[in-house]
Formats: C-alpha cells, structure tokens, sequence
C-alpha cells in the first residue's frame, strides 16, 4: 500500500504513526521525551534529543513498512506549539535547552507589559493574551540571555521550524520555515495578514531576520534529506501543523461551530471559527487553525488551553506514587462514588482559559480524616471536566452554538471522564474511534497535499466515533463544579 506518515513531537514524547487511505493505523513507534525543571516554574526540553527521537520513530517505522513492502508518499508534521528553541543555522549543536510552554520564568516581564498598557494592542494584533505561555517572551529572555551571540546564523522558532530544518539536511540545505498555526502562538504574527508583525517584533525585542519564513499549514516544505533519514530519503514533508489545530483537523472540525477537546499534557478546546479572524473573546483566545493555501482560505479557532491535565496524572504516579500506571486511574477513581469533598486544582503551570492566572498554584483542598486515595483520585478527574467545562461554557456564552464535543487524548480512554464531561458541559461528548486525532491530522493534511486524499468531503467521512457520551442531571455536578470554583479561587 502506499501510505502517509505523521511525526507527532509532543511535550512528553515523540511518536512516528503509519496511516493507510481508510485512516487507520498500520504501525505506530514512540520514545519518551526527557523533561528538565531547573528551577520552580522552569521547564525545559533538549532540541537536540527532539531532534534524535523524531529521527529513531522514523526510521523504526519506515524500517517495517518498507519490509512489509509498503511505500511512504508523505510526511506530516506536528508539534508541541508555543517552546521555543534557539539555534545556529551553520552549526548542528544547540547551545541551550528549549524553553517549554509550560514554563513561566517570563510571567514578571508579561505584568511589565501589561502595567505599561501594552496588553490591548497584542490582542487585537494576535488573539492572545499576554501571557507567558507563548513564545515572544521566551525568545527575548533567550536572547537576552546569550543564546545567539555566537550565532553566524541565529535562529528563533518553534519546534515545528527546528525539525524542518533538521530533517531537511540542517546545515547542508535545511529549510527554515514554518506555517500560520504554529506562527499564531509566537504572539509575533498578526492574524489578519498571517505575516511576522514588525510593531511586535519592535515590542519584543526580536529581530525579524531571526524568525523563519510562514508558508501555509498545505504545501511542499521540502524532502526528506537522505543524510538524515536513509529510509525515507526524498519523501516529500507537505503538512505542518501545531498539535491542537491538528487534532481539530484530524477530528474532521471542517465547519464552523465544530468542536474538539483533547486531553493530553494539557487540556485543549477548539472550535472552528471560519474563514475570519472572531471578535476578541473573553478568556478565550483566537488562533489560526490552518492555511490550507491552494485548498482554499485560512481557517480560525477560537481556543480553551488548561495547561496540566494528562501531567497531573503523571504528577499522581510519579511524584506522589498514588498509582503504579496512569491506566490504573480510572478504577481507582471509579471505586468511590464522590471525592469526599475534596477539590484539586492542577495550576501546576499557572492557570489557562478562561481565567488566566500565571501566579496561581495547585491546591487539594477540602480534606478530611474521610478522604482516601480513590477520592484524591476522583478529585483529580474531576477537575479535568471541570476544566473543560469552564471554557465550553465560555464558548456558549459568548454565542458559540455548541453541538457536541468530540473528544482525543490518552486521557479519553476514560469513560469515567467523558461522562462527567458530557454532564458538566450539558452537551454530547463524541469519542473519537481513535484517539491519535493529533497524529491523524498531520497525516490526513500532508496526504491531501499530495492527492492521497480529494478532499476535506472525503476526510470528514473516514471520521467516526467509538462511544458518545450523553449528558445527564447537572445537580450534583453542579454542586461540585461550585466548590471547585471556590477552591481555583483560593488558588
């Protein structure tokens, strides 16, 4: 068969998945990602090693479709959005650690900006808040902090430019590009003319000759460099796109109104806007979706980010050793029937949308001799739904006429969560019959690229759901959803 790959370069992993034309996966290989936390507040990734597991999956996976005689036509590429890495075009070794989104070692110089009033003009320019989860700010403290002196040719992208130019030949010809879904969380880009904002760039301090050139999220990117990756040496790369505007595509959210949740690292909500860029919403942000370029116009999301959500469950096997596998906390969580009042908010990182709090902290509140591991396991459920359910209810304040919420993500297994889900939000929760959604719409988009597939028609009917989740009486949801508005309060 032929087949299109997606490399999925996530925060806590890489991934290389195989999809043949019914969108199904055919083989699949992963490798863990190494996280560094130098300081409290600080998280940081090594480029370098990004660079080599995308390289390992890659050829893992062309290794065995290739023997199963099977031919690779193109590649997708996906990416943890906002971190930030700094590197020399001449020289193959990165000096410093990428800055993770979830780091906020920036959240001083943001309170800066906005005391100086600056936040109004970023706004309406991008769609963001101002806020240290994007990438502006990582950028200026990496130049500030010597990243690029030495520099011949100093670079500043996300990673979805640091692995183009890495699989495309790096110092022997690797493009420096990236795309409009990914451009769109720099807080550099405006978004009506999907172009580097040069009052931003002034703002910021960032050098515009620093920053790659913004092809579409559709085009050819260039070919796989036979240094790099022999197995799939000249495979054409020819979809980009960061990891939730690809999960929106790979759950077939082609109409305006659509709506995915992914819960991953983070807990993620879009909804397809449309051809335009929305009015400024409150406690949302707008971003671009995709360019599909010759496919047709730019497509807008509004957007939901809860920074901690599958990370709490890792925080809970890992540091607190409440569980032995993330797997097992579902029945766990499932074995009490309430948390015995107990409240957990996972501002590990801050909090996101729609309240968008750098200073605020994690907290377990409501604690008493009754409380046992299943009901801090139950309270870390829990909120995630409360999570996502604040910002659907943000979306459906602001007019957003929600039908339904498809939902992705290892933490989409659980049906405990996709239930609480459907009730707290008071709408259907769709789950998706795969949950690699971020994955299938790298693929599906670089496929389209090069006619493997028509049309988005044609994409939206591969798409189909494994369960769906209806929602029931909200009063008891509603009563804990109360108390844990009290508890985000205190934190």
């Amino acid at each position: 068969m032929d087949l299109v790959l997606a490399l999925d370069a996530g925060t806590t992993g890489v991934r290389t998945i195989a999809f043949d034309s019914r969108g199904q996966v055919v083989r699949t290989a992963y490798r863990e990602l190494t996280q560094f936390f130098p300081h409290p507040g600080e998280v940081e990734h090594d480029a370098a090693e990004i660079a080599d597991l995308a390289v390992a999956t890659l050829r893992e996976v062309a290794e065995h479709v290739r023997a199963e005689g099977h031919r690779v036509v193109a590649l997708g590429l996906t990416n943890q959005r906002e971190t930030t890495v700094a590197f020399d075009r001449e020289r193959p070794e990165v000096e410093r650690r990428a800055i993770v989104w979830q780091d906020r070692r920036t959240a001083p110089y943001c309170d800066d900006l906005r005391e100086r009033g600056r936040e109004p003009m970023i706004r309406s320019s991008t769609g963001l808040v101002l806020d240290a989860y994007f990438s502006a700010t990582k950028m200026r403290w990496l130049l500030e902090h010597g990243a690029l002196d030495s520099a011949l040719v100093g670079s500043l992208g996300t990673i979805d430019t640091w692995l183009l130019w890495w699989l495309t030949g790096n110092v022997d010809g690797g493009v420096f590009v990236s795309e409009p879904s990914n451009a769109s969380r720099t807080m550099l880009m405006n978004l009506d003319t999907l172009a580097w904002s040069p009052s931003l760039c002034q703002l910021f301090e960032i050098p515009s000759h620093f920053l790659a050139e913004i092809r579409p999220s559709s085009t050819n990117f260039g070919t796989i460099s036979a240094a790099v990756v022999p197995e799939l040496a000249g495979v054409p790369i020819t979809g980009v796109l960061g990891d939730q505007q690809a999960a929106l595509f790979g759950q077939a959210c082609f109409q305006p109104g659509t709506v995915k949740a992914t819960y991953g690292t983070g807990a993620f909500v879009l909804a397809n806007a449309g051809p335009r860029p929305p009015d400024v919403v409150d406690g949302l942000l707008t971003t671009v979706a995709w360019d599909l370029g010759a496919f047709g116009p730019a497509t807008y999301a509004l957007e939901g980010s809860a920074f901690v959500a599958g990370a709490a469950i890792q925080w809970l096997r890992d540091e607190l050793e409440f569980i032995g596998e993330a797997s097992e906390l579902e029945a766990l969580a499932s074995s009490v029937l309430d948390s015995a009042g107990a409240q957990f908010v996972p501002a590990f990182s801050g909090l996101g949308s729609p309240f968008w709090r750098a200073d605020a902290r994690g907290s377990l509140t409501g604690l008493s001799r009754g409380v046992q591991r299943a009901h801090v396991a139950r309270a870390l459920v829990e909120s995630l739904a409360y999570q996502v359910r604040a910002m659907t209810d943000a979306f459906i304040a602001n007019g957003l006429n929600v039908h339904e919420i498809r939902a992705d993500g290892g933490a989409a297994a659980m049906n405990l969560l996709l239930g609480l889900q459907a009730t707290n939000s008071q709408r259907p929760v769709l789950r998706s019959a795969s949950l690699e959604a971020t994955a299938r719409g790298a693929a599906t988009l670089a496929g389209l690229e090069v006619g493997y597939w028509s049309s988005l028609d044609e994409l939206a009917s591969l798409w189909h759901a494994d369960q769906r989740f209806e929602p029931e009486d909200p009063t008891l949801v509603n009563v804990g959803y109360a108390a844990w508005l009290r508890a985000v309060e205190r934190s």
